[in-house]
């Protein structure tokens, strides 16, 4: 009976293993915006799917502008997977749409504790912005040259085309916006810590969809989940748009 007990126990402990895993998932949210927009209706069917969810508000949020510098906001994110793991989660996915696709993939060129990249919209790219910002770059890249760097000023922000003043330290203004900082997407993609499961949504409406998987999809290290997903949709409707698609491809990575 001992024995016939034992192989039961151990044909199913897999599905009992699997039983137990829940997936969570920190959705951040895109430049100037907050947790509850742009990303509800995506939280809400992932929500919905069982799947746990923690939206925190990010520096670049209209409301903080920028209160904390690019390895900070990424320490914020550990922080998320932190909150969520202690909730329950086996596995976190890093999600984020515009900006926060952006940071999704720094923070994995710099962890490997996630369990899967999701970058919707990516936007914010340093090294595309010069010729609107060269101004403010210079200006904060001269301050923190001149050990100005936590004195506070007025720079440009760029988001979609369009452009406004921002008031923050000069050093985190140039962890943002130096084209050679960390905050450059091909660059990050390209120096994952290790090969992560990615899925890059685009829609083909987008500002950064005419530059196609070489942007920065394809520089990320291979992984047979990677997958690179175009739709029918502008910059901020893309999280609405291909929620389903989304959480189909966050429960078929494989563990």
């Amino acid at each position: 009976m001992r024995i016939l007990f034992l192989v039961l126990s151990l044909l199913f402990l897999p599905l009992a293993t699997q039983a137990a895993e829940r997936v969570g998932v920190v959705l951040m949210h895109g430049k100037w915006g907050n947790p509850n927009n742009a990303i509800t209706v995506l939280s809400d069917k992932l929500e919905s799917a069982g799947i746990l969810v923690l939206r925190p508000e990010m520096p670049w949020s209209r409301k903080r502008e920028y209160d904390v510098d690019y390895s900070q906001a990424l320490d914020e994110i550990a922080t998320a997977i932190a909150q969520l793991k202690a909730k329950g989660a086996t596995r976190v996915v890093v999600a984020g749409h515009s900006m926060g696709a952006n940071a999704a993939l720094g923070y994995a060129a710099r962890h490997d504790d996630m369990a899967g990249i999701v970058a919707i919209a990516p936007g914010h790219s340093p090294e595309l912005f010069a010729t609107k910002l060269g101004g403010s770059i210079a200006k904060a890249k001269t301050m923190v040259a001149e050990g100005k760097a936590d004195e506070t000023a007025q720079f440009d922000d760029l988001n979609q085309g369009k452009t406004k003043p921002i008031t923050c330290k000069a050093g985190v203004y140039a962890s943002y916006f130096d084209p050679q900082g960390p905050a450059v997407m091909p660059v990050n993609a390209a120096a994952f810590k290790r090969p992560t499961p990615l899925l890059w949504v685009v829609g083909v409406g987008d500002p950064l969809y005419p530059r196609g998987e070489d942007y920065a999809f394809n520089k990320a290290p291979f992984h047979p989940d990677n997958r690179y997903l175009v739709v029918e949709g502008s910059h901020m409707d893309t999280p609405t748009i291909a929620a389903d698609q989304i959480i189909e491809w966050i429960k078929g990575i494989t563990p």
